[in-house]
């Protein structure tokens, strides 16, 4: 499942060497972060001194908004500070994809770029929002309608290894999981996944009243990313699930290493790790060279096949 990417590939790189990767379920693995690092002062910075200005969890910058929510009362020098150093990792790592899978950029939905300062490891969370338990992505800023969830991690804790683990891929956990987690795909008829009259509507009123506010996308919904979501918290709250051996796989992720991934493909769980940035796009499946592989194709074809 670990594809790497070490300097020398990346040096005799085909056009679709690395979106065909992704689209066949891989984490592509760069031993060497290919983006720019922020300053070693500003890696000291956002490591030893941003954890204690935090409100939420994370820190996350939104282009949407050109906001950072969950920032503590700090005065303007610092918050500018936080920001140029969240804008600058999102700008590199949306410049290395434009060149180096340029296929997934092409009128792509380029979302936060966040950064986990908190040890994952025991955090005690609500098993919706603990990345300790194995999952898939779902619904990532609202509807994603069947497009795909990319993420691109780069662990800055010069110490630790940031530690995942899996248990497969969606075909795979779909045909062991879909029905007991109460999927629609085996009772389907005609239209399965396809957006009704109210998601329609629905849809539209969200995206004019979002031409004001952009942060009420994440209201919106469609049958396929409520599909998702079920299987998503079936995960989440199945302790069976979660105990389970077959499949299960962990990577290490070592100090200043990066790994890419479509996580509405690939299961997956942060088992412990301090210090990551996160940073989330919505790529267009119609960009997909491999779309049969996609989430929405493979539930389409599990309802065909039933």
């Amino acid at each position: 499942m670990l594809d790497t990417f070490d300097n020398e590939r990346l040096n005799h790189l085909q056009a679709d060497d690395i979106s065909d990767s992704l689209e066949r379920g891989s984490v592509v693995f760069f031993p060497e972060s290919p983006v720019p690092l922020p300053s070693a002062e500003d890696q000291a910075f956002i490591r030893q001194e941003l954890p204690e200005l935090l409100r939420l969890k994370n820190i996350s910058y939104h282009p949407e908004t050109g906001r950072i929510p969950g920032l503590g009362k700090v005065d303007a020098e610092l918050a500018e500070r936080v920001k140029r150093i969240l804008v600058s990792v999102s700008n590199d790592i949306a410049a290395f994809l434009a060149k180096n899978a340029p296929r997934l950029v092409d009128n792509w939905t380029i979302g936060t770029c966040s950064f986990r300062p908190i040890q994952e490891q025991g955090r005690d969370l609500d098993p919706h929002a603990s990345n300790e338990l194995i999952h898939v992505d779902a619904g990532a800023y609202g509807a994603t309608n069947g497009d795909r969830i990319l993420r691109f991690f780069i662990n800055v804790n010069p110490t630790e290894d940031r530690v995942w683990a899996t248990k497969g891929n969606f075909p795979e956990l779909l045909k062991i999981h879909g029905e007991r987690a109460g999927l629609g795909y085996a009772k389907a008829g005609k239209g399965y996944l396809e957006k009704g009259p109210l998601d329609h509507t629905r849809s539209g009123l969200i995206n004019l009243l979002a031409t004001g506010a952009p942060v009420l996308k994440v209201l919106d919904s469609s049958p396929f990313d409520r599909e998702m979501r079920k299987f998503h918290n079936y995960m989440k709250d199945t302790p069976s699930f979660q105990q389970e051996t077959r499949g299960h796989e962990e990577f290490r992720f070592p100090p200043f290493s990066a790994w890419m991934v479509f996580t509405d493909m690939v299961s997956h769980a942060c088992l412990s790790g301090q210090h990551a940035f996160v940073h989330t796009s919505i790529v267009r499946l119609e960009n997909c060279r491999l779309p049969e592989l996609a989430p929405l194709n493979i539930l389409r074809q599990a309802a065909v096949s039933e």
